[in-house]
């Protein structure tokens, strides 16, 4: 039976060996590829652009609820805020805090 550093031994060579193989197989892709886009005259402006400009990360929403007293807002999605939490526990409506 093998130990402990043998093993680990073993298991570095095979990462080595691993990596190795794995640069081999890309750059065999990477240039039946290029032979491909030549064949076919294809440019890599025909590919089109995997990194585009910044996605928008969706549209604001106006806020719904106001707390006259701090200026503070809800929009009314998500989790209630504390302060309008507190108002409505004390008995007053969420309605009367709406812009």
């Amino acid at each position: 039976m093998a130990t402990y550093k043998e093993l680990q031994s073993q298991i570095e060579a095979l990462k080595q060996q691993a990596e190795m193989q794995r640069k081999a197989e890309i750059a065999a892709v990477v240039s039946d590829i290029r032979a491909k886009m030549d064949e076919y005259g294809i440019t890599l402006a025909d590919l089109g652009s995997r990194r585009g400009g910044a996605s928008s990360k969706g549209s604001t929403v106006a806020p719904k609820y106001r707390n006259a007293q701090t200026g503070e807002t809800w929009t009314g999605r998500g989790k209630m805020p504390r302060w309008l939490q507190s108002a409505v526990d004390g008995g007053k409506s969420k309605e009367s805090f709406l812009i």
